[in-house]
């Protein structure tokens, strides 16, 4: 199985890291890759209010049954899938969105993606010359994230 590619997006929707871990891959400029995140972001966003039952309690009437509200308003999009590519989006709580582009089958994707979270967290978020909202630039996330995407892609 093969992972193509990882988009990290900020919470304000721009982009702070993109790696392609295959070679071949069509190769977008960097305002392409801009545009993508962005654009992803405002959907991501949109897709959040794609709600109908939400804030609304409605009793049946001559019941007086109140059906139960949903516990937790929709995640937005979490899952694109195509016939060429999987998007598995992963979104932490303070909004950063982390998009993994992999073949259509690829098993245990959630486990992947905590993996880098795992990596990113370690080498990023504890990193005391990284700016939040910034593009990464780190020397060790780079290596530890490169290496795990080899090994995994070479199953």
């Amino acid at each position: 199985m093969v992972v193509y590619a990882l988009i990290i997006i900020n919470k304000a929707g721009g982009l702070v890291y993109q790696r392609d871990f295959v070679e071949g891959l069509n190769k977008l400029s960097i305002n392409d890759y801009l545009v993508l995140a962005g654009t992803f972001h405002g959907v991501h966003a949109i897709s959040t209010r794609l709600n109908p039952l939400h804030g609304q309690t409605q009793t049946l009437p001559q019941t007086n049954y109140t059906p139960p509200s949903r516990p937790d308003p929709p995640s937005g999009i979490e899952v694109l899938e195509t016939e060429n590519f999987r998007l598995q989006c992963f979104q932490t709580l303070t909004g950063t969105k982390f998009l993994l582009f992999t073949e259509p089958q690829q098993p245990n994707i959630e486990k992947i993606m905590a993996t880098i979270y795992g990596l990113y967290s370690d080498y990023v978020m504890k990193n005391p010359f990284y700016s939040l909202e910034m593009p990464v630039r780190c020397e060790g996330w780079e290596r530890r994230l490169v290496r795990e995407m080899r090994v995994l892609n070479s199953r």
